[in-house]
């Protein structure tokens, strides 16, 4: 597989925001996104894919509501333009990250080898449905930001304390034998890749949140390369919010580059173009953060904030590793009427309360109403 750089955007909430009248304008004239973004510049296209994202009365769990029917149908669109796909793998019905990483439903009262084995048995089986539709991803995650651990508990590691940033304190044989049961678990799914492609044809992404702790990300890839976990890239994601400075960013990615000699992927990233939350609606992004991040909330920061990632990021080359490139994190979720971040007993599976809505628009790409940002248009020069 030709390694180009890649410039990547994650839409894997789409489907839902088509469903309830979302839609995309490029110079006044309405257009179909995926032919938009390949238009901008636009290489992959990364989605998420849940086990079972519904209730138990049949009910989506929003969100996208990510499930394999779905993730197919935006896959298919993807590679019909052309694009490379990113397929990443939560093993959970809906979303996981530091904060949560939740059994599927199905797979509550499996443990040790039985959740091994589910693991390579789930990733097997989707790897079959992709290659049938002949939409084979050529990077796939196994785990998203699993920077505490997978299908917890069987999968959970010590908690790292980003205020910290340091980990939390177990008693050795624990934390051995904690690292040893997530390694399980990933070599699961590792193998059920490898069993059927190689490294040209399809990489394989760990991914951890945090990109500018550098603690974090020697510690634990010391503990899975040392479990002999094989992989390709190291996925990171990387928001100057919340994440430290990007000063942080390139000295961890150097390090870690050299010191695992593997090739370097920021696979989520965003900033806003405003701190005005769409009418009606909550928004993570505020002024306060905007001081962190120290770019303006506006067209013009949140440009020179692509500029200067996308330029650390391609400027990383080494004879071990190189910077793959960025992948932007939901540019496309626009705020239109029904659309939430979760149902309410999706934030319950997830044991995540919050308000029902799109708290992410004024991170996009695109305007509330759906009309390219200038912003877009700076992938065309990398």
């Amino acid at each position: 597989m030709k390694q180009e750089f890649i410039k990547g955007v994650d839409i894997s909430i789409l489907d839902e925001v088509e469903k309830f009248g979302g839609e995309f304008f490029v110079d006044n004239q309405k257009k179909d996104l995926f032919k938009i973004l390949k238009s901008k510049g636009i290489n992959t296209i990364r989605l998420r894919l849940w086990v079972n994202p519904f209730d138990s009365q049949g009910n989506p769990y929003l969100g996208g509501t990510n499930d394999l029917k779905t993730t197919v149908r935006l896959a298919r669109r993807a590679k019909a333009e052309g694009m490379r796909f990113m397929l990443n793998l939560h093993y959970s019905d809906f979303w996981t990250d530091p904060k949560k990483q939740q059994k599927p439903k199905e797979w509550e009262d499996l443990s040790g080898m039985a959740l091994v084995n589910e693991v390579y048995n789930y990733t097997k089986g989707i790897l079959q449905v992709f290659k049938r539709e002949s939409l084979v991803p050529e990077y796939i995650q196994i785990g998203n930001e699993i920077t505490n651990g997978m299908l917890w508990p069987d999968g959970q590691t010590p908690k790292f304390l980003f205020e910290e940033k340091e980990f939390e304190v177990w008693e050795e044989k624990e934390r051995n034998t904690a690292y040893d049961r997530l390694a399980d678990l990933l070599k699961a799914g590792v193998l059920a890749v490898r069993e059927n492609y190689t490294t040209d044809e399809m990489k394989i992404i760990l991914h951890l949140d945090f990109g500018g702790a550098n603690k974090l990300y020697r510690i634990w890839f010391d503990e899975i390369s040392k479990r002999g976990v094989d992989f390709d890239i190291i996925g990171l994601s990387y928001y100057p919010y919340w994440h430290g400075s990007l000063e942080d960013l390139k000295f961890n990615l150097k390090d870690i580059g050299d010191r695992f000699e593997k090739d370097l992927l920021i696979v989520e990233t965003a900033y806003a173009f405003t701190d005005e939350a769409p009418q009606g609606e909550d928004s993570i992004f505020n002024k306060e953060l905007s001081d962190i991040a120290g770019y303006p909330p506006t067209i013009k920061g949140q440009q020179t904030f692509l500029i200067d990632l996308l330029n650390l990021v391609k400027e990383l080359h080494a004879d071990a590793y190189k910077g793959l490139g960025i992948v932007y994190w939901e540019p496309a979720w626009l705020p239109v009427k029904q659309t939430s971040w979760a149902s309410v007993e999706g934030m319950k599976y997830g044991n995540d309360l919050g308000n029902i809505g799109n708290h992410w628009a004024n991170q996009g790409l695109f305007d509330f109403e759906g009309n390219a940002l200038e912003s877009l248009d700076i992938f065309k020069s990398f």
